[in-house]
């Protein structure tokens, strides 16, 4: 079993001397590997899931701790982008966006009931498992990596949400009737894959009127802005799964990522300069620490 640590990582993707302002371009990534969908039968038997609570704002919720030298034969401080996008982690923002959507509901200003929901870069999956809790009607959780979502995201909902308990293989709903599915893929890619994603290009510009099949009513991110080379490739599929004109996205994440230059503020950036999508702040955790973490709401104009 790991030592104990923290409840979550702080971020630590390269050393950097810098401000990081005039980050040098990424260099190009190895292909990534291929879109799947997840039957939550897959589950890993190997490797050692232990749980323990973490308290969130008033909200407690189980916390997944697996080893990333077990599945991915990895140091634990290891994230090897295009590889493994450090998954197995329980990022500060995580938590974040989970008190965040705790707070937008109790005051009234979201519902998850009856809504389609996706986290995208889920890992642990805490901020779909809030969407699973309050009575969303579907929530996919997506992650880069199939193993995490065997080893973690799938037993750390189970052990969050009693009711998911599949018996069959191909089971994908809980006793309620809630739908609950695992998708691994790049952001490139894994729209073609996603039940409520649109799979080609037409309309995905549109800023007005409503979709014609079914989209996603709220997508959930938490750390996913870190890498300059994909933020224009998680915004594309953002406007492909996102519900019109009135779905929502909660986006959890360092102002910016000293040495890699992602960051919010980039994010925000490729968001304006579009014009589709507008941007409000709905939290800010200034705690002493060398970075600002916000979190932020996009909607349609």
């Amino acid at each position: 079993m790991e030592s104990e640590k923290p409840s979550f990582e702080p971020f630590r993707l390269f050393s950097s001397s810098g401000s990081g302002l005039f980050d040098q371009p990424e260099p190009p990534l190895p292909p990534p590997p291929p879109c799947v969908e997840v039957l939550p039968s897959q589950k890993s038997p190997s490797g050692k899931f232990t749980v323990e609570p973490v308290e969130l704002g008033g909200l407690t919720l189980l916390k997944g701790r697996v080893s990333t030298q077990e599945v991915f034969t990895l140091s634990n401080s290891d994230l090897v982008p295009g590889k493994y996008e450090g998954g197995l982690k329980l990022w500060e923002g995580s938590l974040d966006l989970v008190k965040a959507l705790s707070s937008e509901v109790q005051n009234g200003h979201l519902s998850f009931a009856g809504k389609r929901v996706l986290e995208l870069g889920c890992g642990h999956g805490l901020p779909g498992i809030v969407a699973c809790i309050e009575g969303a009607a579907a929530i996919h959780f997506q992650d880069f990596n199939a193993e995490v979502l065997q080893c973690l995201t799938i037993p750390n909902v189970n052990a969050n949400v009693p009711s998911f308990q599949p018996p069959a293989l191909q089971e994908t709903k809980c006793d309620t009737g809630m739908e609950i599915r695992f998708f691994a893929g790049d952001w490139c890619e894994v729209h073609n894959l996603l039940p409520y994603a649109q799979n080609n290009e037409k309309d995905v510009n549109v800023s007005s009127g409503q979709n014609p099949d079914p989209h996603y009513d709220i997508i959930l991110m938490a750390e996913t802005v870190y890498s300059i080379s994909t933020l224009q490739h998680l915004y594309e599929l953002i406007k492909k799964c996102i519900t019109r004109p009135h779905g929502v996205v909660y986006l959890a994440a360092k102002k910016h990522y000293f040495g890699v230059g992602g960051g919010t503020r980039r994010f925000l950036s490729v968001v304006e300069k579009d014009g589709v999508l507008v941007s409000s702040m709905v939290a800010e955790v200034a705690d002493g620490s060398s970075n600002v973490r916000e979190v932020w709401k996009l909607s349609f104009k």
